[in-house]
């Protein structure tokens, strides 16, 4: 009877995390990047929930992606951070939440259908505050200046000092200079859009991990578990979600250290050379 219990326990607790909609995922990760939740920091893998007060954080080089539950994408660039907030009791029809761009560039895009979807969304970047409605928005907080530049859509900033400025025009740009007034609109040109977008876009040179992703690398194994858990925390603190696999042999058991989530093997053998380079390792592609 005890068994029976534990196993419709288990059972229920399973079932009412798989119904509790996130309201956000990872959907990729070109690392290193991590997310932070209280004390706890640990490498961001697609699938992984985002929840409210997480905080992630991007390395050199580095891209993510996340999917709202009502579908819209938060597109982060490399050496940024961002907190997370949400309030949203039922955030796959109705998202209320924030996003606080401590530094680093970041895109916010709503999807077609997404956009029938109600939301109550403010992105804040550095000093400057967006209220979003069915748009997609760039925008990055620097050292010396936040800038928004306005894609599609209408958004209205709220910057540090002064009153609040309302976009509607395509390519549309705002300003603000660290520590004084914000400057007048300004234009985007098409280079300077297409620069901008290709910091938060993933690079086609370096493999991402992707959902559904069915390649790997293998960085490594050990014919004992104390070896393989050396090598899984070194890469785990480098800011790669990495698994353990145990694999049988003649002798009994070997444990391979895997980055799993590449969506091909050639995606993989670009991911290959970079990340055997940062984390010092000999690594292959597998399954």
């Amino acid at each position: 009877m005890k068994l029976r219990t534990f196993i419709l326990l288990a059972s229920m607790i399973v079932s009412g995390h798989a119904l509790a909609i996130p309201p956000a995922v990872v959907d990729a990760v070109q690392m290193p990047a991590w997310r932070v939740r209280g004390e706890k920091m640990e490498p961001l893998a697609t699938g992984m929930e985002v929840l409210n007060g997480d905080q992630v954080k991007t390395g050199v080089g580095a891209r993510v992606y996340l999917k709202l539950a009502e579908g819209s994408t938060v597109k982060l660039g490399e050496s940024a951070q961002m907190n997370f907030h949400s309030r949203s009791l039922k955030p796959q029809s109705f998202f209320h939440g924030a996003l606080d761009v401590l530094t680093g560039a970041f895109r916010f895009t709503t999807a077609q259908v997404a956009k029938l979807k109600k939301r109550e969304l403010a992105i804040r970047v550095g000093t400057a505050t967006i209220g979003i409605r069915g748009t997609d928005v760039w925008g990055r907080s620097g050292k010396e200046q936040d800038l928004v530049m306005l894609i599609e859509g209408h958004i209205e900033v709220q910057p540090a000092q002064g009153e609040a400025v309302t976009m509607a025009e395509p390519m549309s740009v705002f300003i603000a200079p660290k520590g004084a007034a914000a400057l007048p609109l300004g234009v985007a040109t098409p280079e300077e859009f297409a620069s901008r977008a290709r910091e938060t876009d993933l690079e086609s040179g370096n493999g991402a991990l992707m959902r559904q992703g069915k390649f790997a690398l293998r960085l490594g194994d050990a014919l004992d578990e104390s070896g393989a858990l050396n090598l899984f925390d070194r890469v785990w603190a480098a800011g790669y979600p990495a698994r353990l696999r145990p694999v049988a042999d003649g002798q009994g058991w070997r444990y391979e250290v895997l980055l799993k989530g590449f969506a091909s093997k050639e995606a993989a053998e670009r991911a290959a050379a970079p990340i055997a380079d940062a984390l010092k390792l000999s690594v292959s592609v597998t399954r």
